[in-house]
């Protein structure tokens, strides 16, 4: 096969993004295996041995079984949930005969343009008016839409044919029986790409257990990457790079077998 110069370029630039991309995961993956001295004086260099040591000390230090069922529980709740009500809404808003519906979309994305952080101090009030402080509740429920993945999906939905929907409707089907045998099966890459998206989010997520969460029980992996840190400098940096490998890999995992959907959602080649 020949190989002109200008695939030679794009090889040659797609291959220095890659090592710009990857670099960091590797330097976070080779530091997770050395001791703190290296890590401190020789951070950029490959381990003089492997050691265990952060590792180790990060499962003697925290119920790490307890922690990754607290993040993956809430995550994948707030994944489906959030995937399936964004679907609806969508589905509400493109494909159905709602009123107003147009407005209830400028709505939607008028609240995009607000800061998250003004909602901050009023979210918490109610939430403890409610009861729902040091809950599982108020980790997920307040999570349970977003204004981004209903805009995503929105953009999606437009794309299907209105033909497939109709002569549902002329055969007798419900609107729920459209969206649940039509319409989900025809959108499964923006569904995966939205499902990619909030569990990252909310995998990492920080601010709202540091906020909510009062006990161990309900600790997360960001809660509990956050406890290694001290004022003394270089304190506890062998569990750091540990936890912070711990923390990465899942996600890069479920992205990894969901690439080609997450790919798909954005280049409109899954509506057939």
């Amino acid at each position: 096969m020949k190989v002109n110069n200008n695939q030679i370029l794009i090889l040659g630039l797609l291959s220095f993004a890659s090592i710009i991309v990857l670099y960091p995961f590797f330097y976070m993956i080779m530091n997770s295996f050395k001791d703190g001295s290296d890590i401190l004086h020789y951070p950029t260099a490959l381990p003089k041995a492997i050691s265990l040591t952060g590792y180790i000390d990060v499962i003697k230090s925290v119920n790490l079984g307890r922690i990754f069922f607290n993040t993956i529980f809430i995550s994948v709740t707030v994944t489906i949930m959030n995937t399936l009500f964004s679907a609806m809404v969508a589905f509400a808003i493109v494909k159905t005969n709602l009123p107003s519906r147009e407005f209830w979309l400028k709505i939607i994305l008028a609240s995009m343009m607000i800061p998250a952080i003004l909602f901050t101090i009023p979210t918490y009030m109610m939430m403890y008016d409610w009861g729902w402080i040091n809950t599982y509740r108020v980790l997920i429920i307040p999570s349970a839409i977003s204004a981004y993945n209903v805009f995503l999906m929105v953009q999606f939905m437009k794309q299907i044919d209105n033909a497939y929907l109709e002569a549902a409707r002329i055969d007798g089907a419900s609107e729920f029986r459209i969206f649940w045998k039509i319409i989900l099966p025809m959108i499964k890459p923006a569904l995966s790409t939205v499902g990619v998206l909030t569990f990252m989010n909310t995998w990492n997520d920080f601010m709202n257990p540091l906020l909510y969460v009062r006990d161990d029980s309900l600790m997360t992996l960001q809660l509990a990457l956050y406890n290694f840190q001290t004022e003394v400098p270089a304190a506890n940096v062998e569990q750091l790079w540990a936890m912070t490998t711990m923390i990465a890999l899942p996600v890069v995992i479920v992205f990894f077998f969901l690439q080609k959907n997450f790919v798909k959602a954005f280049t409109g080649v899954g509506i057939k």
